[in-house]
């Protein structure tokens, strides 16, 4: 829960002599931290489940796959919602970070991602036979995206094949609404588009990670 924190503090003194800088890319931090802390501890978690036989003990019982992975989802959220909450207050109250509109809508962003990266790792979980696998997933599920999202130079100045990659990755449109609370006061039409969008995301992968599910393992 305090590694998002830990995280945006030492971002905060690397950038002392450069306050500007920090609220320029803490706010998009302080929704991509989160989705990668949940991400690892989701698909590390979910893994030791599957191969325990933990999850195939659960199966045995008769419930749906969907109300399976809603459980996961629901406990990991728990944690979501605490790590975005402290991850948002030491933000907003304690580093300084700057925001034009509400902090709530950060927090609702940041509430959102971290609840893309568990959806994210309940779904990678079951493509990785250990736990060194799940966490080489990292590279290849979050690495490109982290590229991508528009954190390191505007999506509009990529190359336009990279742009195009760009607006159907979720973490983009994450950092898209992370910048809307920054630079507006108000809610606006493209912050309710781009936490849709993420929200959908989330419910996607794990409508595919209740899908990765059967009923014998193994």
């Amino acid at each position: 829960m305090l590694i998002p924190c830990v995280m945006l503090f030492l971002l905060r003194y690397v950038f002392d002599g450069s306050p500007r800088t920090f609220d320029n890319i803490g706010a998009s931090l302080l929704g991509i931290f989160p989705l990668i802390t949940m991400f690892l501890v989701t698909s590390i978690a979910t893994l030791r489940e599957r191969t325990s036989g933990t999850l195939e003990r659960l199966l045995a019982m008769p419930l749906g796959k969907g109300d399976l992975i809603a459980g996961y989802a629901l406990a990991f959220g728990a944690l979501a919602i605490v790590q975005s909450a402290l991850a948002t207050g030491l933000a907003v109250w304690f580093l300084g970070l700057d925001v034009t509109g509400s902090p709530w809508l950060l927090l609702l962003v940041a509430l959102l991602d971290a609840l893309l990266g568990t959806a994210l790792g309940l779904f990678v979980s079951a493509f990785a036979a250990s736990e060194f696998q799940a966490v080489q997933f990292m590279p290849a599920v979050i690495f490109p995206q982290l590229l991508l999202c528009g954190l390191f130079t505007p999506r509009d100045k990529m190359h336009p094949a990279l742009e195009a990659v760009s607006d159907v990755l979720p973490m983009s449109y994450a950092v898209d609404g992370m910048n809307e609370v920054l630079r507006h006061p108000d809610m606006t039409t493209a912050f309710v588009r781009d936490a849709l969008i993420v929200a959908g995301c989330a419910l996607l992968v794990l409508a595919l990670g209740a899908a990765t599910l059967k009923r014998r393992t193994a």
